[in-house]
């Protein structure tokens, strides 16, 4: 079950994200999906691949993974989500719930880490508000220094 009003759309600097069309009250169940587990030899695989950033580790141990066949893996990482994840390992199922009221058009987030105020670093570089803006600057000012540089050769 994914609620009618999730949809994803391209997410400024993450790749695609999961949004809302309607205001979403705290608390609320808005992704309930099936997943696939890996097997620990299946997992270890997908880690070699493009696979690694979309799946989740699986079980009380975490020597498994799964592959959520719903919205659950297109959902990006935020250290303050406004979403969390539960696993049901019976079910073979994973939900998202909302943390706290969310706006008409918020992009929805998780942390990745599985517990919601958990800090601790992932496997790639998150990046501050700040922090994008500054390379976005830094990108521009290359690509103007480009520019100048094909004008003079001309």
């Amino acid at each position: 079950m994914i609620k009618p009003y999730l949809y994803v759309q391209k997410s400024k600097g993450k790749g695609r994200g999961v949004f809302t069309n309607e205001d979403i009250p705290a608390g609320t169940r808005i992704e309930t999906s099936p997943v696939l587990v890996l097997n620990h030899e299946d997992t270890v695989l997908a880690d070699k691949t493009f696979l690694h950033n979309y799946i989740f580790l699986w079980g009380d141990d975490e020597s498994e993974s799964c592959i959520s066949l719903g919205f659950c893996s297109i959902y990006n990482h935020d250290y303050t989500p406004n979403c969390k994840y539960e696993m049901d390992f019976e079910e073979e199922t994973m939900s998202i719930i909302t943390r706290r009221a969310i706006k008409k058009g918020e992009e929805l987030f998780i942390n990745y880490n599985g517990a919601p105020n958990s800090k601790s670093p992932l496997w790639f570089d998150v990046k501050s508000d700040e922090e994008k803006a500054a390379t976005g600057e830094k990108k521009a000012k290359k690509a103007k220094e480009k520019d100048k540089e094909k004008k003079k050769k001309k």
